[in-house]
């Protein structure tokens, strides 16, 4: 019996290191779920929010806009914070200021506070309990086998959209927009209690294999902040995120409305973009399993052309709005939307491995958080100044092509 002491141990070690690295990921897919879920729900209140002020569209998306300009500005400090402070204190800040800010934003009675609420306070809580943090709690337990973890991660979008999206439309036609806010408000907050009490320091702690591994690699690389900007590979990366963020959200934060234009009852338009949630989750795994199988580059690709087939699917829908181009949009474009995240966020953790990476991700993050509110905020002044969906639809294919061209001409993105 003694005898198989020693190994029983040596077996137990790796299942207890995988049974906690799994509730790392379910913890940050929960995080997630939330982050993404509340901050993409104004796509919903967009509209009642519009017609309780009479605010033009390009006025109520700039709240919008001013959400994912918060969350990609203040990627790399969030990076640092991270790396000198630990999780703890990162996502308890997230979910502290996301329910403050619901709570302010139910009261609100100007453009201004919106803006510093939903936009500004919601961005920074978003970006606080979402993929820079997490990507770099899970590098430390997943290891090579981040691109799956992240995949599950992003496919958290798609849940949050699944989930909260019906259940916001529900609420507002319920209760008013105000008193979801509330209590979107409340819920955040009295996650932040059971959130303080996880054993943050086991969590923080990461696999031991993966830290021991890693710490061996990190010796030889040395990159910083200053070195990896003059890396051709950072900005291929960045305007990657860039311009595949101003094609995506110039659309999402309009699609909703898009859709009741097109004849499209509210509830069933924001079910309808709701299920693209399931769409994301097998589209986030898909693109994942073919990065094994057929390589990266050719996966990246892959994803934006599925993109493009979904944004013509969009642009027919307004001449002919029947459930069929519905369904073939809500799978091509729902499916691809962040589907090349995990492998971009794999990417630049290997390429920038070291003790500062969070730092680099960070940054390299800003171009998502630009593109995302330079997209939305241009999508609606576009719908304003146009007074039609066309030109924001060709804007967003564009930027689409854009996006992929670093992926075409880029040597370290080519390999």
């Amino acid at each position: 019996m003694d005898q198989n002491t020693p190994r029983d141990d040596t077996l137990a070690k790796p299942l207890k290191s995988a049974r906690v690295a799994l509730n790392v990921l379910a913890l940050c897919f929960v995080l997630s779920v939330l982050g993404r879920g509340l901050s993409d729900s104004f796509t919903v209140f967009l509209k009642p929010i519009s017609e309780s002020f009479g605010w033009d569209r390009a006025q109520v998306v700039s709240v919008y806009s001013l959400t994912w300009l918060a969350a990609g500005l203040t990627a790399p400090l969030i990076g640092r914070l991270f790396d000198r402070s630990g999780p703890r204190v990162v996502y308890s800040l997230g979910l502290l200021l996301l329910g403050c800010a619901f709570l302010v934003a139910a009261h609100a009675q100007a453009l201004w506070q919106f803006q510093l609420s939903v936009g500004l306070c919601v961005g920074l809580g978003t970006a606080l309990i979402g993929n820079v943090p997490n990507s770099i709690l899970l590098g430390r337990w997943f290891g090579p086998r981040l691109p799956t973890a992240m995949a599950v991660i992003y496919s958290a979008t798609g849940a949050g959209l699944v989930v909260l999206l019906p259940l916001s439309q529900v609420l507002i036609d319920r209760i008013g927009w105000r008193e979801a806010y509330q209590l979107f408000g409340i819920v955040a907050l009295c996650l932040l209690a059971p959130l303080l009490l996880l054993p943050w320091r086991l969590f923080a702690g990461g696999s031991p294999h993966i830290v021991k591994k890693t710490d061996t690699s990190l010796a030889d690389e040395g990159w910083t902040l200053l070195r990896a900007m003059r890396h051709h590979a950072f900005w291929a990366l960045f305007s990657t995120f860039f311009f595949t963020a101003i094609a995506m959200y110039a659309l999402t934060a309009q699609i909703v409305a898009y859709l009741i234009d097109a004849g499209f009852p509210p509830l069933q338009a924001a079910t309808a973009w709701g299920f693209s949630g399931v769409a994301l989750f097998v589209g986030m795994l898909g693109v994942s399993t073919l990065d094994g199988l057929i390589g990266r580059r050719p996966s990246v690709l892959f994803s934006y052309g599925v993109s493009i087939v979904g944004i013509i699917l969009l642009w027919l829908l307004q001449s002919y709005p029947n459930y069929w181009l519905l369904t073939g949009f809500v799978i091509c474009f729902g499916s691809m939307i962040g589907s090349r995240g995990p492998l971009i966020t794999a990417t630049a953790l290997k390429i920038f491995r070291g003790e500062r990476v969070g730092t680099i991700y960070g940054t390299i993050s800003i171009g998502s958080g630009l593109g995302s509110g330079l997209g939305s905020w241009s999508g609606g002044l576009i719908h304003d100044w146009t007074h039609s969906y066309n030109p924001l639809i060709a804007f967003a294919l564009i930027n689409v092509v854009l996006g992929m061209i670093p992926f075409l001409v880029v040597p370290a993105l080519r390999r």
